[in-house]
């Protein structure tokens, strides 16, 4: 017969079964715990760390965008933890000449949402950047980083129109669009070019389906870059 030998029960025999059994549930007995008191880190939080510099902090100001994202909130649907998030909603073209601030008003819309307390996994792009993405790339999968897009809860699809067509391209953004026209998602588009005219820019399959989904919103006014370089 063989005699289990168990450890003291000393001090230092208690810190090693206190190790042992932290170890078992995966716990690092020397981590750092979080210093008592510190505020989690909130949605918006998470947002600005992504958003670009520039548009970190901002709000819109516009009140058709304001009452689009008033929409959108009305249409989210209580979940898990009593969170506010997104299924289906609305979509917006926010249309008008370089400089006037449509990229602004369009990541103030998606603060305005995290503020509101709508939680929502979003992706953000500019037109040019979608398509180079789509080029072969070592390491990269563009199907994949197409559908991460076409299937976000909510996008921002930035500069529409302003990079030079092809039929590739056009036969890209019109996968995009449709899907996101197809499943009702809320769609933030941004575009420098009159509305008349981006059937030509785009195609008249993806202008057809924008014309359907969206809200428009036409800003107008100098080009404010200009105008503060030139202050």
């Amino acid at each position: 017969m063989t005699t289990a030998t168990r450890e003291p029960r000393t001090a230092a025999g208690a810190v090693n079964r206190c190790a042992a059994i932290l170890a078992a549930r995966g716990i690092d007995p020397d981590a750092t715990p979080a210093p008592a008191g510190t505020a989690p880190v909130t949605a918006l939080e998470l947002a600005d760390a992504r958003i670009p510099p520039r548009y970190q902090g901002v709000l819109p100001d516009h009140p058709r965008v304001t009452a689009w994202v008033a929409e959108v909130t009305a249409a989210s649907s209580l979940g898990p933890g009593s969170t506010r998030g997104i299924a289906t909603g609305p979509s917006l073209l926010i249309a008008g000449p370089t400089g006037t601030g449509k990229t602004h008003q369009a990541y103030g819309a998606i603060r305005a949402l995290l503020a509101a307390g709508v939680r929502l996994r979003w992706e953000a792009t500019t037109a040019a950047d979608f398509h180079a993405a789509q080029r072969p790339q070592h390491g990269s999968d563009p199907e994949q980083q197409l559908w991460r897009l076409a299937r976000s809860p909510l996008l921002l699809l930035d500069d529409l129109g302003a990079a030079k067509q092809s039929p590739w391209t056009e036969e890209l953004t019109y996968r995009l669009v449709n899907h996101r026209y197809n499943q009702l998602l809320p769609t933030l588009v941004t575009t420098n070019l009159p509305v008349a005219e981006l059937r030509d820019a785009v195609g008249d399959r993806v202008a057809s389906r924008l014309a359907e989904m969206t809200e428009r919103v036409i800003l107008t006014g100098h080009d404010r870059r200009r105008r503060t370089a030139a202050s």
